[in-house]
């Protein structure tokens, strides 16, 4: 077994390196707000698909795919996790360029569901947002300290400390400019470690021909592609994903930072099509944990992946692996941190100055660094920790993006959708079984299947109802009005030659209407 001391030197080591890169590539790049939270128009198609598959492939790609594999369904479970993990990056190739023609000046999701929606919505969906991109980073901080303490001992906290403080110095420090530049070095040694990892796991257990063999005895519906258990975990975890994916700030700031349309959609395709075996690579680790009868009970299923390492892999690849494995929180920690304060700073000029935002920008990165950082200390199982945040966005994503085409859609319906699904999932939910009314636990069944898809249907449903009979429409060229730089600026141009910061501030918040036709704006004609 690897010391503590030599993980932890490792661990200090790895991150010390990350933190030197993106403090050095920010340097002098970050001038104001809009560098820190958009670095707009600035990343070519090379750098924005590195960035796109390293925040996208955190610590959690070798815990819950493994998880799934061990504990859901083998293969087919696995195989629905790694679709599910490429969905998104292809929606967000075709609503991208929609996003920015829209909001050419825009920075997040919030300020859209403020102007299109209404202070209601907003509240809701930055709610919503904010919690599951918090309870992102803090699974993979639990992620993170469980590996370490499972394979050299080392103490949850110290993990947590020294990962969550070096993130947290670069990215307070550089933004969105340092994680994007750490994130393609870690894209570039990542992807060779994983490779490594899960050659040495095979060459230790005799080729791919014995595993498969030990597999097989163990269980043969691990390896079968069409087990039922493992085709309804996929089912549900694709419109999971899907749905939290939809309202992670992370990937709208990717939409702005790209330098061009066409830059954008190529990057997320590559990056849909670079996560599946990636996903399916770390998965496998799950059914040959089981073909081995290691002991997964007590909730070390969660921890398959390193358990099969710690097992059968000499030292020197078990360090490899865990220096793999801090590479992979830190790539998407700092993208979580930086999302997260930049949702809030989006909005904060209607109670700070300008001047200050970039600051309370960084003051924001701190608190939640540090909140995350306590809760990965605990200890839950990472896989139900995401899906706790995932039914939320589940029941959100349909309602907030259906305004990005749909003139009809007001803002009070948007919300009734958004909570009649979120109602209709909890109803479902496994892990909410305990909260529930008796009643209710008895006569429904607890089902993930029906819980995502009962949200996403109800709230879809009453969307579609609300774009069939609502009276009146909503203009959308008011979002490109009335969503304006945070510097009052124009893109290139001047201070100053931007949109009115105080003028969309006054609307927003109620003032006279510019633009709707109809009853059925959001903006400020409807704060429903």
């Amino acid at each position: 077994m690897v010391s503590a001391t030599v993980v932890l030197g490792a661990t200090v080591a790895t991150v010390l390196a990350v933190t030197a890169v993106g403090a050095l590539a920010a340097r002098g790049r970050v001038g104001n707000v809009e560098d820190f939270i958009t670095a707009r128009n600035t990343t070519g198609a090379g750098s924005l698909t590195a960035t796109l598959v390293a925040s996208s492939m955190g610590a959690w790609i070798l815990f819950s795919p493994a998880e799934a594999g061990a504990a859901f369904g083998g293969l087919a479970a696995v195989a629905g996790y790694a679709a599910g993990s490429a969905v998104p990056m292809i929606a967000y190739a075709w609503l991208g360029p929609r996003i920015r023609r829209l909001i050419p000046r825009g920075h997040s999701l919030t300020e859209y569901a403020y102007a299109r929606y209404g202070t209601a919505m907003y509240a809701y969906v930055l709610a919503v947002s904010v919690a599951y991109m918090f309870t992102f980073l803090a699974a993979e901080m639990t992620g993170i300290t469980g590996a370490l303490s499972l394979i050299a001992g080392v103490p949850r906290w110290q993990t947590a400390a020294v990962v969550g403080a070096a993130v947290l110095a670069y990215t307070a420090y550089g933004g969105l400019r340092a994680s994007i530049v750490t994130d393609v070095v870690q894209t570039l040694v990542v992807l060779p470690l994983l490779a490594v990892a899960f050659g040495a796991a095979l060459l230790s257990l005799g080729g791919t021909g014995a595993v498969y063999d030990r597999i097989v005895a163990a269980d043969p519906s691990l390896l079968d592609p069409g087990f039922l258990g493992g085709l309804e975990f996929g089912a549900y975890v694709v419109i999971a994903v899907l749905g939290a994916e939809m309202l992670n700030q992370a990937w709208w700031q990717r939409v702005y930072t790209a330098e061009s349309e066409a830059t954008l959609r190529r990057s997320f395709l590559v990056a849909a099509v670079a996560v599946v075996p990636m996903v399916l690579l770390a998965g496998l680790f799950g059914p040959v944990a089981r073909g081995l009868g290691l002991d997964l009970s007590g909730g070390r299923a969660s921890v398959a992946f390193f358990v099969v390492v710690t097992e059968t892999m000499p030292d020197a690849v078990v360090l490899a692996v865990a220096v793999l494995a801090v590479l992979l929180v830190t790539s998407s920690a700092d993208t979580l941190l930086n999302a997260i304060a930049s949702v809030v700073t989006a909005d904060l000029p209607r109670l700070v100055d300008a001047d200050d935002l970039t600051g309370a920008a960084r003051l924001l990165t701190v608190a939640v660094a540090l909140a995350a950082i306590a809760v990965g200390a605990q200890g839950y199982s990472v896989l139900a920790v995401f899906l706790t945040a995932d039914l939320l966005a589940s029941a959100t994503f349909i309602p907030l993006l259906a305004g990005l085409f749909s003139p009809r859609v007001r803002g009070r319906a948007a919300l009734v959708a958004s909570v009649a699904g979120l109602v209709a999932g909890v109803a479902f939910f496994p892990i909410a079984r305990p909260v529930l009314v008796p009643t209710v636990a008895g006569a429904l069944p607890a089902s993930f299947l029906y819980a995502f898809f009962g949200a996403a249907a109800v709230s879809g449903g009453v969307t579609l109802a609300a774009v069939l009979l609502a009276p009146g429409e909503y203009d959308l060229g008011r979002l490109e009005r009335e969503i304006g730089r945070l510097d009052g600026a124009a893109d290139g141009g001047p201070p100053g030659t931007g949109p009115d910061r105080a003028e969309v501030s006054r609307t927003a918040d109620g003032g006279p209407d510019r633009g709707a036709v109809g009853d059925g704006g959001g903006g400020g004609g409807d704060r429903r």
